[in-house]
C-alpha cells in the first residue's frame, strides 16, 4: 500500500506527499546548517582529539594564548558565548589547570597557564589538519562566499 493514515486527521496521505513533504527539509536553512554544523563537529572532534581537548575548548586556550589575559566578558563575546558557557567552559579549563581565572574589582579576568600554553603547538596542528580537510571539500573562492554568506546570516539574525 502506497499511503499511510495520519493519526490525528485519519485521513490517508501518499508516500509520495509525505517524501515531497519531507524534501522541504533540503531547502531549509535551519535544518540545512543544523546538519552542517554536525558533520563539521565529526570532523572536528577528530581533529582535535590529540589535544586532549574538545574543539571548543583548543579554540577558548587558542585564543588565550594569543594575550597574557583576557577579560571573560570579552573572551565569551569573541566565541559567541553566553557568560554561563563560558563559566561554565573556564571552570573545566581551570580544573585541568589550563587556565587562571583572576578578579580585579566586579573584572574577572582569564589567562592561559603554562600547561596551557603548551598545548598552542598541537592546537595549531589540529587546526591545520582541520582546514587540510575542508580545503578539499571547496575551492578557495567557495570558502570565501560561504564565510560571507554565513556571516551575513549571523549579523543579520543577532539584531
Amino acid at each position: 500500500m502506497n499511503k499511510e493514515v495520519n493519526k490525528e486527521t485519519n485521513k490517508e496521505t501518499s508516500k509520495e506527499d509525505i517524501e515531497k513533504r519531507n524534501c522541504r527539509l533540503n531547502t531549509c536553512v535551519f535544518f540545512s546548517t543544523t546538519k552542517l554544523a554536525r558533520e563539521f563537529n565529526k570532523i572536528a572532534e577528530e581533529a582535535f582529539k590529540k589535544t586532549g581537548l574538545s574543539p571548543s575548548y583548543a579554540v577558548l586556550i587558542y585564543i588565550l594564548n594569543q594575550t597574557e589575559k583576557m577579560h571573560q566578558k570579552e573572551l565569551g563575546e569573541r566565541m559567541f558565548l553566553t557568560p554561563s558557557t563560558i563559566t561554565r567552559f573556564l571552570e573545566k579549563l581551570d580544573a585541568k589547570g589550563l587556565v587562571t581565572k583572576t578578579s580585579e574589582g566586579k573584572n574577572v579576568y582569564v589567562s592561559s597557564t603554562v600547561k596551557g600554553k603548551a598545548l598552542q603547538a598541537e592546537i595549531v596542528a589540529a587546526w591545520n589538519e582541520l582546514h587540510t580537510i575542508y580545503d578539499g571539500i571547496l575551492s578557495e573562492e567557495e570558502t570565501r562566499q560561504f564565510v560571507n554568506i554565513s556571516n551575513k546570516l549571523i549579523d543579520k539574525l543577532g539584531q
